[in-house]
Order: C-alpha cells, then sequence, then structure tokens
C-alpha cells in the first residue's frame, strides 16, 4: 500500500488558524480530502495519515469525521491534552475510534526547551504507551536536548520524527541538526518522515541538491527501514507542487532495493501506524 504519510485537512478559520500568517495566503482557504485525491491517485497513492493542525480535541473528531466519508484517510494522528489529569480517560473515548493511531502535540510552538520532559507531559507520554499510540515529533533545535532525554525514558514509546526536525535548510545549517539526528537515530524506537523540506529552503529559488546532504544524512543514520515518505500538503504549496515534493525525495533513492522503495513509499508507515 503507497502511502502519504503526512496530510493536513481543515475548514479554515481566521481565528483558530491564526498559525497563517500573511505570507501563506495560498493557506487560507478551506482544505479537504476531496482536494487532493485526484493527485494521490494520479500519483500511485492509496491513501494518506491525517495529521493535526489545531490542538484540540474537536480536531481530533473532525478527522475522524473526515475518515468516515473519505476512504483515503487510513489513519489519523490527532491531538489529545497529554498534560491533563484525566488523560486516561480521554484515551480511553478516543480508542472508540480505531481510525486514531497517534498523536502529535505542536512542540514547535512551545517556548520551553524542555516541555517534552516537564512530568505532566511526560505523564501523558506513559498513558500514550500503555493505549499503544503512536507520537509524532514536531520540534526545533531548542527541543533537541529534551527530546534526546524524553526518548531514552520512553523506550516503550514508538516515535514518528517529522519533517526530519526541521533543519534551516535556507541558511544550510547542518552540523547541530546532522548530531542530533544520528544521536536520535541511535533509539530504535524512533522512525523519520522526509517530510516538509521545500518549506524549510527557500520557497521561490530552491533547487534539488540543496536537500541532497539532508535526505542522505537521515537515510544514513536511521536506515532504509525506519524512513517514509510525507508531502506535508498542503502547507507544502507554500514552495513546491505535490510533485515536486516527491521529486525531492525520489531523486535520492537509487540505491533503494525494490523492496526497500516500497517500505519507503508506504510500507514503513503501514506497519509503524498499523494501518488496515
Amino acid at each position: 500500500m503507497r502511502i502519504d504519510a503526512h496530510q493536513h485537512f481543515w475548514l479554515y478559520n481566521e481565528v483558530k488558524d491564526a498559525w497563517i500568517t500573511d505570507d501563506m495566503v495560498v493557506l487560507k482557504r478551506n482544505f479537504l480530502p476531496n482536494d487532493i485525491s485526484e493527485t494521490l491517485k494520479r500519483n500511485g497513492f492509496d491513501g494518506a495519515i491525517a495529521v493535526q493542525a489545531d490542538q484540540s480535541h474537536r480536531e481530533t473528531a473532525f478527522l475522524v469525521e473526515l475518515s468516515e466519508y473519505f476512504k483515503l484517510i487510513k489513519g489519523v494522528v490527532g491531538w489529545v491534552d497529554l498534560r491533563a489529569e484525566r488523560i486516561e480517560e480521554h484515551l480511553e473515548h478516543f480508542s472508540k475510534f480505531p481510525i486514531i493511531k497517534g498523536f502529535r502535540h505542536i512542540i514547535e510552538a512551545e517556548p520551553e526547551g524542555d516541555f517534552l520532559i516537564r512530568e505532566d507531559f511526560q505523564r501523558g507520554l506513559a498513558a500514550l504507551t500503555k493505549y499503544n499510540y503512536t507520537f509524532d515529533l514536531l520540534i526545533r533545535p531548542r527541543h533537541y536536548a529534551s527530546t534526546l532525554l524524553c526518548v531514552l525514558n520512553n523506550p516503550q514509546q514508538k516515535f514518528m520524527l517529522d519533517h526530519i526536525a526541521k533543519p534551516a535548510i535556507k541558511t544550510k545549517e547542518f552540523d547541530d541538526w546532522a548530531l542530533f539526528i544520528e544521536q536520535l537515530s541511535k533509539y530504535p524506537n524512533v522512525y523519520c518522515k522526509i517530510s516538509g523540506l521545500a518549506t524549510e529552503a527557500e520557497w521561490k529559488t530552491w533547487k534539488l541538491d540543496h536537500f541532497s546532504q539532508y535526505i542522505d544524512h537521515v537515510i544514513l543514520s536511521f536506515g532504509k527501514d525506519r524512513v517514509c515518505f510525507g508531502s506535508d500538503w498542503p502547507v507544502c504549496e507554500l514552495a513546491a507542487t505535490y510533485e515536486e515534493s516527491i521529486q525531492i525525495v525520489e531523486q535520492k533513492l537509487d540505491s533503494f532495493t525494490a523492496e526497500e522503495a516500497e517500505g519507503f513509499w508506504g510500507g514503513v508507515a503501514t506497519k509503524f501506524y498499523g494501518l488496515k
């Protein structure tokens, strides 16, 4: 099964979606599965993972509801308040919906570098592990140290690193990010989406070779059995078409066997998220 492991859907609301700034005007509209379904088919994809873009339980319910109407949604990565005292009660409720495979918190928006290792958040992660949910890591450099400690403290939790940790491709920053990737990849319970790269580069003038060292390093560090493709649609539209998002990573897969390529384009995500 060929899977796009990272897509977003929303009914645009200028208050809820305040993160969409004026230089992102292309995103200031509704994006629903029927807007991408033909593009997925044209590129040979069987479906996608719908990932939360808003931090509310309502967002999770919205994605679940979409999945009931649009079968291209093969799994949902929602949001739950991991810091809540009633976290297990919330997870018990969400466990009634098998389409929910895991959860994500927009850690990159948290100013505190130690957010991931705070006691209340760690308690929430322990509950995720108990309920066998995955957790997507969306981080910035200030969270590198706490991410490593968080993963160390939760060896039974399945983690997926989103957007290869969003390196500053635009300014060609590499060394600190590369060291972090090397360290994180040593934990076998962490996987990585090669996704969202064009938006971290110069939006209008990027070239394919701008991404080479980053993709090479991720594959070398994580190996071919723990990396997968995600488009980050529609956010990718800020800098690249859907097909260009594919080309950015496709250029670096020459060394993959047919079986390894099948894993990258869907098998790894299917296994990680437990898709049917």
